[in-house]
């Protein structure tokens, strides 16, 4: 051991070889400065004291006295938390006489959890415990936009969940599919983890065991750090079965991916867009909607035109219409390709 090595520690934690040295400085009546040099805390603790005319000799406190002053301040420590206990009991005792019918004493079921890192650590306590399943809807928005470190956090805790035994199934967005940090967090989890996508999902939500449920707060910013632990169970319950519809409507990704049929050259990204198109909303909400840029959305576009024939934006909601894409099951009456002419005025709502 040196000096640079040597632990910290108080009077009633003494090392090993401060104990010897102190012992051998008893029955000599004296050490040298140099043999500190394993045990410096011997003059810390005021147990060596050099002598007034040689500074290198180095004697030893009588140990009923050594004693003496450590107990001292151990009890002059105890004095100021009964000190304290006090003040504080003199603090609440009026707050304790207020009548407070509508203050609950018992686990709140809606908590608000303030910024990322009381998110986490809620999040984190509640999955520790998890025996059954992890349901999780992440929306690209948000998973696009997690930086490394979180990634990794997620990632452990997840692991370690699936490590008891537990599954995690997990909603995303169709365009989480070209993210290479989806494909990274597959190959590396271990266990019983699925993994579905949707051209639209809700906010991000995640479920415990069926029983606590973590949702974004969205009342006050949308970017800001808020978000609610949910234990009411008839709420847990209706969070769950949404989640398993939305689940029955997704298409597998991890671990066995299903292909995208295309329905007469036209791919469910197009028909979601061509839903969103006649609802009339703009490429701008069309791309936040199905989680793209404003970019991807119009080429999409551009593409569905191409392919149901639409010579002008104009034309387009009606060749949706007419070419049958967005019928639930049925196909259309003939394929789309250059149905007949939209008449005179039709027109598709702009982006």
């Amino acid at each position: 051991m040196t000096p640079s090595t040597h632990r910290d520690h108080s009077g009633d934690d003494l090392c090993e070889a401060g104990s010897a040295l102190y012992a051998r400085a008893l029955r000599e009546g004296h050490v040298r400065a140099a043999d500190t040099g394993d045990a410096p805390c011997l003059v810390d603790l005021g147990l060596l004291q050099p002598t007034v005319d040689d500074l290198d000799r180095l004697e030893p406190v009588a140990p009923p006295v050594a004693l003496h002053r450590l107990l001292r301040g151990t009890a002059e420590r105890i004095a100021a938390e009964r000190r304290r206990e006090e003040r504080l009991a003199e603090l609440f005792a009026p707050l304790l006489r207020v009548e407070t019918p509508a203050v609950r004493t018992d686990t709140p079921t809606i908590s608000v959890l303030l910024g990322n890192e009381r998110i986490n650590q809620a999040i984190t306590e509640a999955t520790a415990t998890a025996s059954r399943e992890l349901l999780c809807i992440q929306p690209n928005s948000d998973y696009g936009r997690v930086n490394a470190r979180v990634h990794a956090i997620a990632m452990a805790r997840d692991q370690a969940v699936l490590d008891r035994g537990s599954r995690i199934r997990t909603l995303y967005q169709a365009t989480a599919r070209h993210q290479p940090s989806f494909f990274d967090r597959y190959d590396k989890l271990r266990g019983d983890s699925e993994a579905r996508f949707l051209d639209e999902v809700t906010d991000r939500m995640i479920i415990v065991d069926r029983t606590v449920a973590f949702v974004p707060d969205r009342t006050g910013t949308p970017d800001s750090a808020v978000a609610l632990e949910v234990r009411h169970p008839a709420l847990v319950a209706y969070f769950v079965t949404a989640f398993e519809r939305l689940w029955q409507l997704a298409t597998p990704m991890r671990p066995q991916a299903v292909g995208d049929p295309s329905f007469h050259g036209i791919t469910p990204r197009q028909r979601a867009i061509a839903a969103l198109l006649v609802e009339g909303h703009t490429d701008a909400v069309i791309a936040t909607r199905l989680g793209m840029n404003v970019r991807t959305a119009r080429v999409h576009i551009a593409k569905l035109a191409a392919t149901l024939g639409s010579d002008s934006r104009a034309q387009l909601g009606y060749l949706i219409g007419r070419s049958g894409i967005l019928e639930p099951e049925s196909g259309p009456e003939q394929p789309p390709g250059r149905p007949q002419r939209a008449p005179e005025g039709a027109s598709a709502p702009e982006g």
